[in-house]
């Protein structure tokens, strides 16, 4: 007569409760119990009836033999490993409890139930399936109810930005349970070009989790396909900002109604792909590298040249102040048991892997252990990590000449937000033994003849440092200073070049905003300082959104064929954001928040707005305040409302933004209690 899908039930129980989409959502290997209602004086549903029998279908062509139609009856019980059936009948209300268990190993999506009965078949409704991380026999099976509550069911996180000297965490919006978000992200598996071409084999291929990593870390960048986001790092017309984002919900909402969303850079795409693959239910977590290679060639060396006025020649290699990319969890069965765990993935369209702008997974084992044989793509992340850095003078007659050179500085404090903790963990040691430690020389050597290379050897020198001011907030005018210390017995004389220019979080140098040089003697033994101030009227027409200042300092004597190079990066420390509560946060009641921000900047800011989200707290669009102009040291000042939909904890994120300061964000914990209806 009707079928009851006990959406709230099933939903509690396999802890798809957060969705907003009032279906049924479940995980694969896990029980979902059904209320069939029979019309008056039909029968019983009997256990072994070979005249009944359930069948659950997913995709455009479902089959037997790919695992996208599946057929079973209905037995005394059901068994974890398959698919199968079991009935409790109440008699008096003609109503039957049916218990289904879905496979741990099916292909997740959106499935049909039917039930055939004789030849007739009846359509009970309609499920999606999804990964099941507490499930044992699940392929991403996670232990651990905190591991799996941060890294499957939380909506807001950290990404950390800055230089390694300098983290910084910006909050995020993963908001996976935001309405609509889930059909997006099966639309996502259905745009991508393997379905297109195959769609059988693509459905049959969502049963492994491997599979659709690959997919989205291919599907989230445009460049071969309609994917989620066009990358940019240079010219923003045409489109968003990538710092202005605060969450994934409206890139996706945009990009399923009008194609590539523009723009995204890194933290950008590991957001959105951490927001996919746990709506559709893998644990992940968003990482950081700080001193991130991107070794063109797979030589595992970053070679940087030079000429001999100390400009940078070269192309190809290069070291990017921070990368982001994704871990999920996940078994390795292509490659054995000591390599589950952790498998890393990159959305940004960096290199081809197969002739696809796409990168991984690879096992972080394989990684640590310099196992590059092993699929997908594990020379590249290998040299993200650990690269050796080798900076080359070429001086008139052709000649290059080694000026410095690294083992350590590529691959530091690789970070990820702690499990339920804001703080930042540090798992660097997941990825890489300690620098320069016995084992990780004699990985990076099983690297190194992994690509047949042969390592260059340290060259001893003058020792050549830069030194920073304390405070060095963006508006501000300060000094820094290269110190070249002289360890020989002997004096040394040489010229200093201390350079500054912009530069792109993505190492891309942009144009210069200081320069000075010394000619220099150092006796034996000492040091000697050369200064170089930073004004803000000649760093802040130049600078990108990021605030990052890049210094060079070169040691250059021609004498002795003796070059130093040192370089340091300035991350510009922001303004604050103030968040205030005017009130008390209850369901359904507008509360009033005033945010406040001193523009720290001798001019005046214009464009000016504050743009506040939050899951369970603005409903949809996070809302933006347009203030207009700010006046040079004055303060931007809103008061915004907003309705909370959702009771318990939630986080509001609030980012301000303007023609010359972008992408600053703050965030604060917000409880949102029950409405009080007592007195109603």
């Amino acid at each position: 007569m009707r079928c009851d899908l006990n959406i709230r039930g099933n939903k509690s129980s396999h802890h798809t409760e957060p969705f907003a989409d009032q279906r049924l959502i479940v995980r694969r290997g896990q029980a979902f119990t059904i209320f069939v209602h029979l019309r008056p004086g039909s029968k019983t549903l009997k256990a072994h009836d070979a005249n009944l029998n359930f069948i659950v279908h997913t995709g455009p062509l479902p089959k037997k033999e790919s695992d996208t139609k599946v057929s079973f009856p209905l037995s005394d019980s059901t068994v974890d490993t398959e698919w199968s059936a079991s009935a409790t009948h109440d008699r008096a209300g003609n109503k039957v409890s049916l218990t289904i268990m879905s496979s741990p190993n099916a292909p997740i999506g959106l499935y049909s139930l039917t039930v055939d009965h004789r030849g007739q078949k009846t359509t009970l409704g309609q499920f999606t399936l999804l990964f099941n991380a507490w499930c044992p026999n699940d392929a991403v099976y996670m232990h651990g109810e905190a591991k799996r509550h941060e890294y499957v069911l939380a909506q807001h996180g950290q990404i950390y930005r800055g230089t390694h000297k300098r983290i910084k965490g910006t909050p995020w919006n993963f908001g996976q349970f935001e309405a609509g978000i889930l059909d997006i992200c099966l639309k996502i598996l259905d745009d991508n070009p393997k379905f297109v071409s195959d769609a059988d084999q693509d459905c049959s291929a969502r049963k492994n989790p491997i599979y659709v990593t690959r997919v989205l870390s291919a599907m989230i960048n445009s460049n071969d396909d309609k994917g989620v986001l066009v990358g940019e790092w240079y010219d923003f017309t045409g489109g968003i900002h990538p710092g202005q984002w605060v969450g994934t919900g409206d890139i996706l909402r945009q990009w399923a109604e009008s194609g590539p969303v523009r723009y995204g850079q890194c933290w950008v795409f590991a957001a959105v792909g951490c927001t996919v693959s746990r709506a559709l239910g893998i644990p992940c977590r968003v990482v950081t590298n700080f001193g991130s290679a991107h070794d063109s060639n797979a030589n595992l060396i970053i070679e940087n040249h030079y000429n001999e006025d100390g400009e940078m020649i070269s192309e190809g290699d290069s070291v990017w102040n921070f990368h982001v990319w994704v871990d999920s969890w996940m078994t390795r069965p292509d490659l054995g048991k000591e390599f589950d765990g952790w498998q890393t993935s990159d959305p940004t369209p960096q290199e081809k892997s197969d002739g696809v702008y796409r990168c991984g997974p690879a096992a972080l084992r394989a990684i640590k252990e310099g196992e590059l044989t092993k699929k997908y793509d594990a020379p590249f992340i290998f040299a993200e990590v650990n690269a050796d850095v080798v900076d080359l003078m070429r001086l008139s007659n052709g000649e290059l000449v080694k000026i410095s050179g690294s083992t350590k500085s590529v691959g530091r404090f690789i970070s990820t937000k702690a499990v339920a903790s804001d703080e930042r963990q540090d798992i660097t040691d997941e990825y890489k033994y300690p620098e320069g430690s016995k084992e990780e020389r004699e990985v990076y050597k099983k690297a190194q003849h992994h690509n047949k290379l042969q390592q260059r050897g340290e060259d001893p020198g003058l020792q050549l440092k830069i030194k920073l001011a304390k405070n060095m907030i963006v508006g501000s005018d300060f000094e820094v200073y290269a110190v070249v210390t002289n360890n020989c017995m002997v004096t040394k004389t040489c010229t200093l070049l201390f350079f500054a220019k912009a530069v792109g979080y993505n190492g891309r140098r942009g144009k210069s905003c200081g320069f000075t040089s010394d000619r220099l003697e150092v006796p034996a033994g000492e040091a000697r300082r050369l200064y170089l101030k930073l004004e803000y009227g000649t760093y802040g027409p130049v600078i990108t959104s990021d605030r990052l200042i890049q210094l060079s300092a070169i040691t250059i004597d021609k004498q002795t064929v003796d070059y130093h190079k040192a370089e340091k990066t300035i991350v510009l420390d922001e303004p604050h954001v103030e968040i205030k509560m005017l009130g008390e946060a209850m369901v359904m009641q507008p509360v009033l928040v005033r945010l406040t921000m001193l523009n720290p900047l001798p001019e005046a800011l214009l464009d000016c707005s504050f743009t506040v989200g939050g899951a369970g707290l603005i409903d949809g669009k996070p809302i933006t305040l347009k203030i207009g102009r700010v006046g040079p040291k004055q303060e931007a000042m809103v008061t915004a409302v907003f309705t909370p939909t959702l009771a318990g904890s939630s986080m509001l994120l609030v980012s301000f933004d303007s023609d010359k300061l972008k992408n600053i964000k703050n965030t604060i914990s917000v409880v949102v209690k029950e409405r009080d209806t007592s007195h109603i």
